[in-house]
């Protein structure tokens, strides 16, 4: 339902607001392309000082594939532009001055939440996952090493765990890139198996900008880029934030 309902104020355009509620999708600026800057969104994303753990580092499960890039793209983050995400345990400690469609709250509830992906604490079993992204390219890569709890067919990954991780990389991928945050829609069409326990790379390229929604497409394969896992496309409604507190 909530799905449908995005989808709906997708479609009011730039002027159009809900019955009886406010403008849920603002004419963003012509100047500034969308609501806040890449760089703006970055700071705010990736906090250069904090207590919390990020999940995105790597740990003993590592597969030696998965560390070896790992590096490889470290080394990119001090010459290329290339950034590493950092993963918290939930998205409330990524985003301050979230607005959310149709008159939705943002419950402050201090329980224990938790994104999806990092819904299981112990290493290696579950989601092992660490983002990069270029802001003036617009793309990421994501290293995901599936453990033994996302088990689909006996020694491989469930086909649900590669689709909640690509919508998890085109999520972060379109906030950073323009403030987009709620999937609108996810296509994907399935190649091979990811054995539990080895490396699949995501590549992520945002194709464009339109009418407050991104349009990505995700390429999924082995490290050695020999086997392709799965092919995927998606759009996600652009969002504007509040101002920055810290600003």
């Amino acid at each position: 339902m909530i799905r449908r309902g995005f989808q709906a104020a997708a479609r009011l355009g730039h002027h159009k607001a809900l019955p009886g509620g406010p403008h849920i999708l603002p004419r963003f600026s012509p100047a500034s392309a969308f609501g806040s800057s890449t760089d703006s969104l970055v700071s705010r994303f990736c906090p250069e000082k904090t207590d919390l753990k990020n999940y995105a580092l790597p740990n003993a499960s590592w597969c030696p594939d998965m560390l070896s890039l790992y590096h490889e793209f470290l080394e990119k983050t001090k010459a290329e532009g290339w950034i590493r995400v950092p993963s918290f345990k939930s998205n409330r400690d990524h985003m301050q001055g979230l607005k959310l469609p149709l008159g939705l709250p943002v419950t402050s509830d201090k329980s224990d939440w938790r994104i999806f992906t990092r819904c299981i604490e112990t290493e290696g079993q579950g989601y092992e996952y660490v983002i990069f992204f270029h802001p003036s390219e617009k793309k990421s890569v994501c290293l995901f090493q599936p453990g033994p709890y996302l088990e689909g067919a006996p020694g491989f990954a469930h086909g649900g765990s590669l689709v909640a991780m690509i919508d998890e990389t085109f999520s972060k991928t379109a906030y950073l890139a323009g403030e987009g945050l709620f999937t609108l829609n996810l296509n994907i069409r399935f190649k091979n198996l990811i054995p539990v326990g080895s490396l699949a790379v995501l590549h992520v390229d945002v194709e464009k900008i339109e009418d407050q929604k991104l349009y990505m497409s995700c390429v999924a394969q082995s490290s050695d880029q020999q086997t392709v896992y799965a092919k995927a496309s998606g759009a996600f409604l652009q969002l504007q934030l509040e101002e920055d507190p810290s600003q």
